[in-house]
């Protein structure tokens, strides 16, 4: 009998499209608050909740070991740390990045972008745009503590993201998409070196697998017409995939909403796996058997309804549902439709960690 795989090895086997020895389990985002409320199903031991932007190195660092020890508890296979740039307040609620974007800062959510260092292109030869090596804090910590049997996947901002943050909202940015199509692809020009720059310094950090975040489509459509993605976006998207591979990592790429207009593109564009597939709009065996052979498919338990609101038995339920829809012949990676909120119910996201092992062994039989 084979001994059981690391949890690098059921990554890559999933993202290979292959089946490994259980179904892998991720989660692309744990916020504060709901790394303090799991970790107390655990520990006594726990911090106050406070915003990222108001803690100091130590607490930093605490918020990080009790990430870590919910992690090993659960048994997790893949670990995201994510892209810091550092905020500094300038207000009760706004906060200002180093490059000039200024965010509105909310307990609950992502800091929102409301005005931006980029107005034209003239702009753009103004700023200073390059990676710094403390924006790796978190990879590097975490590659320590948790060693490398473990997938460490690095979020970042993809290139509309990050335009559309230097232009202080996506609203301009698709505002420029009609009238200014000049300063949309010299952004795109600029934020994709970023990004391949900032790819390659996470790759000598430990990284082994890419995630794009910014979202591409709301519940009914995509965010942009497919030929605007077509022509303002996938060309980039194919580069940084490229580099990503070159560098000896995988890609995956995030978005909510409804990616069915797009989705065959993004799977000729080399993204290894798609993520979080929302049920509400996206139906998990649907677009497995669509994708089936090209690009895995990663998420799909939804934390909009069932996590936060939905009983333990009904989240065992649905993982086991799941499973059977999504997993069979592999390239299937389990985890929410989106992130940890605080909104979840601590023990909603241990019952589906839980029933992802109880029903994940290969071959899927349920």
């Amino acid at each position: 009998m084979s001994p059981p795989m690391t949890g690098k090895e059921r990554i890559f086997k999933a993202l290979e499209l292959t089946e490994p020895d259980m179904v892998p389990v991720f989660e692309m985002g744990i916020n504060e608050a709901s790394i303090v409320n799991l970790g107390r199903q655990f520990t006594d031991d726990v911090p106050q909740v406070k915003h990222i932007t108001d803690m100091s190195l130590e607490e930093q660092l605490q918020y990080m070991d009790l990430l870590s020890l919910v992690l090993r508890e659960l048994g997790n296979d893949g670990i995201s740390t994510v892209f810091i740039i550092r905020k500094e307040r300038v207000g009760d609620d706004l906060a200002r990045d180093k490059y000039g974007t200024t965010y509105h800062l909310s307990e609950e959510g992502e800091p929102v972008p409301v005005e931006g260092p980029v107005q034209s292109v003239a702009d753009i030869a103004k700023l200073t745009f390059e990676p710094d090596p403390g924006d790796y804090a978190m990879l590097q910590y975490l590659v320590s503590t948790m060693g490398k049997d473990v997938a460490h996947f690095f979020a970042i901002p993809d290139l509309f993201r990050f335009s559309w943050q230097l232009r202080g909202g996506m609203d301009k940015l698709l505002l420029d998409y009609i009238r200014n199509e000049e300063l949309v692809l010299a952004l795109a020009r600029v934020t994709t070196d970023f990004c391949n720059a900032a790819l390659g310094m996470a790759r000598d950090n430990g990284a082994d697998v890419i995630i794009l975040e910014g979202d591409l489509a709301f519940n009914t459509s995509t965010l942009m017409s497919p030929d605007q993605y077509r022509k303002f976006i996938k060309p980039y998207h194919e580069e940084i995939v490229s580099f990503c591979h070159d560098k000896g990592m995988k890609a995956v790429k995030h978005s909510d909403g409804n990616l069915w207009p797009i989705l065959d593109d993004l799977v000729e564009v080399g993204f290894d796996g798609i993520h979080p597939f929302q049920p509400q709009c996206m139906d998990i065996k649907e677009a497995k058997d669509h994708m089936k052979g090209k690009a895995a498919v990663v998420g799909n338990i939804d934390c909009s309804f069932l996590l936060p609101f939905g009983t333990t038995e009904e989240v065992d339920k649905t993982v086991r549902e799941t499973i059977e829809a999504a997993a069979p012949g592999g390239g299937y990676i389990i985890s929410s439709s989106n992130s940890i909120h605080p909104g979840c119910k601590p023990e909603n996201y241990i019952a589906m960690v839980k029933a992802a092992r109880k029903y994940g062994a290969y071959p899927i039989n349920l």
